[in-house]
C-alpha cells in the first residue's frame, strides 16, 4: 500500500513538536503540501525548516496564530482560506484535582481541545464538501473513554472532541468528505517527556524505562505495556486521511496500545 497525498493541502494544528510534527512530517513525506502551525512565529518556522530537511516531497508553510480564541483562529484561516485536509491537533492537558480546577483551568482546555476545532471545521468544511473530497481528524484520546481522575477536566475536553467529530461526520453524510477521531493512548510526546523529567533526574534511568512505568501504574490495562511513539500514532493518522480510508467516517479511532478495555 503506498499512500500518496501529491496536491492534497494539509493543515496541522499545533504542529511545531510532539505528535502534531510527527503527524506533518509522515503527511509531507507522503506528498501532501503542509501547514505547520503553531503560537511562536519563530518556533512555527524554525519547525517548517526542519520539516523541509527531513524528507519533505511537498511544500511546507508556517502559519503562526494562537488559536485558544475566536480571532487566533479566524485570523489563521485569513492565512490559510482552503484545505483539503485538516488535523485538529492543537491541545494542552494539566494534572490537576477535580477541586483546585477552578474555571479558567476548565475554560482553557475547553477553547484549545474543543472549541479550536469546533472554529476551524466550521471554516473548512464547506469547501471540502463543495469540492466532495475532504478528510477532518480530531485528535481526541483514550481518556475520553477512561477519564482520568487527575485531569478530569481534560477528559471531558476529549470526549466532547469524539462526540463533534461524530456528529460533523453525519453532517457530511453522502459526500467523499470523512471525519474522525484518533484516540493515542500514552504517548511519548515533548509534552509527556517534561511530566517525567523529574522522576527521569531522579531515577537516571532511560525515558522509555520512565515512560513504560508510568503506563503500568496509570494504565494498568495497556496490553502493550509501554508508551507509544508519535510515528505510531502518525501512521495511523495518515492512513485515514489517505484514500484507501474512504469507507471510514464517523469512527473514533484507537492507537492507545489496548487501553481501552472494551471489545
Amino acid at each position: 500500500m503506498q499512500i500518496d497525498l501529491t496536491g492534497k493541502r494539509a493543515l496541522v494544528t499545533g504542529s511545531t513538536e510532539g505528535i502534531g510534527y510527527a503527524i506533518a512530517r509522515q503527511l509531507s513525506r507522503a506528498g501532501a503540501d503542509v501547514v505547520l502551525n503553531g503560537r511562536s512565529e519563530e518556533k512555527t518556522t524554525k519547525a517548517a525548516k526542519r520539516l523541509e530537511s527531513e524528507g519533505a516531497r511537498g511544500s511546507v508553510k508556517p502559519a503562526t496564530a494562537d488559536l485558544s480564541t475566536a480571532e487566533g483562529c479566524a485570523a489563521l484561516v485569513a492565512q490559510i482560506p482552503q484545505v483539503d485536509i485538516l488535523i485538529n491537533n492543537a491541545g494542552i492537558f494539566q494534572p490537576i484535582d477535580f477541586f483546585d480546577a477552578d474555571d479558567e483551568v476548565w475554560d482553557r482546555h475547553w477553547q484549545v481541545n474543543v472549541m479550536s476545532a469546533v472554529r476551524l471545521s466550521r471554516a473548512y468544511l464547506p469547501g471540502m464538501q463543495k469540492l466532495n473530497w475532504g478528510r477532518v481528524i480530531f485528535l481526541a484520546s483514550e481518556s475520553g473513554f477512561n477519564i482520568p481522575v487527575e485531569m478530569i477536566h481534560y477528559g471531558v475536553s476529549k470526549t466532547a472532541d469524539i462526540a463533534v467529530a461524530r456528529g460533523l461526520a453525519k453532517r457530511m453524510a453522502g459526500t467523499n468528505v470523512t471525519v474522525n477521531s484518533v484516540l493515542p493512548g500514552p504517548t511519548l510526546s515533548e509534552g509527556v517527556e517534561a511530566m517525567l523529567a523529574d522522576e527521569q533526574a531522579k531515577t537516571g534511568l532511560p525515558l522509555e524505562e520512565i515512560a513504560a512505568a508510568f503506563v503500568k501504574q496509570h494504565r494498568g490495562s495497556s496490553i502493550i505495556q509501554r508508551a507509544s511513539s508519535v510515528e505510531e500514532v502518525a501512521n495511523l493518522v495518515t492512513y485515514l486521511v489517505s484514500p484507501f480510508a474512504s469507507a471510514t467516517t464517523g469512527a473514533s479511532v484507537r492507537v492507545d496500545g489496548g487501553v481501552i478495555d472494551t471489545l
